[in-house]
């Protein structure tokens, strides 16, 4: 992920003009020279005897915010110039630039510290410019809450962090302001993989209450993905996403519909012919699963996934026919075939990882239903030795 720069050319702080005005307080005065001297303390000191003795001081509200600008307080800085633009509009213009300003200022920061921390090998430090990158991003989300590039950036360093609930809200706020493409393609994603651990948690607990918790992030995630693809039909990362969302929330037919759009889209990628295959394998449909992942391997002749499941498409399409022959009560060799179809691919898949017991053990099965005694106990031997 990259995060863009933002470069505000000829920018200067705003200078406090310290003529001009007429019937100053004693408070004024002092907190003006306190404030050409670099004084901060003495400053506020002075200007918090003046709001107090003068409630409606604008200008006294507005100097207190220079001075917090200068002590890199936004919040205290907002403040105190929203309290003198409530008084009146007189350093309306100054207030703004100074806000912008500072909006830069913290923007560029956490540009500059993110980088920092994607060029260093110390984990530590690493560590420590992220969080610090973080900190000049809120604050710049302070001073300017529009800003839709700083809650981008933002969320970039979380997602970089591995912090992926953080980066939901301005996630979510990126989607508010402007509609984004990354916003949309991002929080579907962050929404799928917080969903897809939860199942993960479920299936090795059994706990109801993660399986609930990851479907409503996944829920999230599909409501996420179909809007962003409303607005940007042409987002492929968003129509993988959100086919990877269908199928953990057990919504294989909507699934399929959306793994084949892809295809259509794009017929020469191996991984979206791959996807489709599977799901169609996961259907039962060996056919179509079996026309997809030949397509892939013919993509790729070394694509060990497609390579492997054609294999096991063969294999479950031959017990199917066989199991299906067997409910009717009749005697047929055609099962066999599709076992024959499938050694190829399987002893390839073997030849590359000799080491997968479980490639070897179906190998035996094969070998044994295809009447291939010596290389079924050869296979069955390879396994036994592996364990």
């Amino acid at each position: 992920m990259k995060i863009s720069n933002l470069f505000i050319a000829g920018m200067l702080l705003v200078a406090i003009i310290f003529s001009g005005f007429q019937c100053s307080s004693t408070e004024l005065t002092s907190a003006k020279l306190y404030i050409k001297q670099k004084n901060w303390d003495k400053a506020l000191e002075v200007l918090q005897q003046e709001v107090t003795n003068n409630p409606k001081s604008d200008e006294g509200y507005y100097l207190m915010g220079t001075v917090y600008s200068e002590l890199d307080n936004a919040d205290e800085m907002i403040l105190a110039f929203d309290k003198s633009l409530g008084i009146s509009d007189k350093y309306a213009k100054s207030i703004n630039e100074y806000r912008t300003y500072q909006w830069a200022s913290n923007f560029n920061r956490g540009v500059s510290l993110f980088q920092r921390g994607n060029r260093t090998d110390d984990q530590d430090s690493t560590t420590m410019y992220y969080n610090m990158a973080i900190d000049a991003y809120e604050k710049a989300i302070v001073l300017e809450p529009d800003s839709a590039e700083t809650y981008q950036n933002l969320a970039f360093v979380y997602l970089t962090t591995g912090e992926n609930e953080e980066a939901i809200q301005p996630l979510e706020k990126l989607i508010d302001l402007n509609q984004a493409e990354e916003g949309y393609q991002y929080l579907g994603s962050v929404y799928y993989a917080l969903g897809s651990g939860m199942m993960v948690d479920y299936r090795n607990n059994k706990d109801a209450a993660d399986s609930i918790k990851a479907m409503q992030y996944l829920g999230k995630s599909i409501n996420t993905l179909e809007d962003g693809l409303k607005i940007y039909p042409e987002n492929s990362e968003m129509l993988v996403s959100l086919t990877s969302a269908y199928i953990e929330a057990d919504k294989i037919d909507v699934a399929l519909n959306s793994a084949e759009k892809l295809v259509e889209k794009d017929p020469s990628n191996k991984t979206y012919r791959y996807n489709y295959g599977v799901l169609l394998l996961s259907a039962e449909n060996y056919a179509g699963a079996e026309t997809q992942l030949k397509q892939a391997v013919e993509i790729d002749p070394d694509y060990e996934n497609a390579i492997y499941n054609l294999g096991v498409t063969y294999v479950k399409w031959g017990t199917a026919i066989n199991k299906e022959a067997e409910s009717q009560g009749t005697i047929s060799e055609d099962y066999k075939q599709k076992y024959e179809a499938a050694l190829p691919y399987l002893e390839k898949v073997v030849e590359a990882d000799p080491t997968n017991i479980a490639i070897w053990e179906l190998l035996g099965k094969v070998y044994s239903v295809l009447g291939m005694n010596d290389d079924a106990s050869n296979a069955f031997n390879k396994a036994d030795e592996l364990r």
